[in-house]
């Protein structure tokens, strides 16, 4: 795991913020990616969504373009546990009613009571409680 770089966090989260504010003032959407994504595969409206989930993919290729170091991922040796994983993630997505980032970001920020229970549970896990 990379070490944690505080200028990196802060620039990376004031970033985050940014995007999920500017897509709420200019388009009244919620950066939610699971439900940018969803939508950007069955509904209509997908040019701003696939430009939204470009520039995930993009951003950080960039930055590997112009010299800062991307930390590479873990991958299981299998494709399968790829899959399942992804499925699982999928489906808690659409029981939560959305992903960390949709509640975490854009519902707290929303004051939303269930984005804020939901964060809490997700905070509680990844701290292994």
């Amino acid at each position: 795991m990379a070490p944690f770089d505080p200028v990196s966090a802060l620039v990376g989260g004031a970033l985050i913020g940014l995007a999920a504010v500017l897509l709420m003032l200019l388009n009244g959407r919620i950066a939610g990616v699971s439900g940018i994504l969803g939508e950007a595969l069955t509904g209509d409206d997908r040019g701003w969504r696939l430009a939204f989930l470009a520039g995930l993919v993009a951003a950080p290729l960039l930055l590997g373009a112009v010299g800062r170091p991307v930390p590479t991922p873990w991958m299981p040796s299998s494709f399968a546990i790829v899959i399942a994983a992804g499925l699982l993630v999928g489906f808690g997505t659409r029981l939560g009613g959305g992903c960390t980032s949709g509640h975490g970001v854009c519902g707290i920020a929303r004051l939303s009571p269930r984005s804020i229970a939901a964060t809490l549970v997700f905070m509680r896990r990844g701290l292994g409680g």
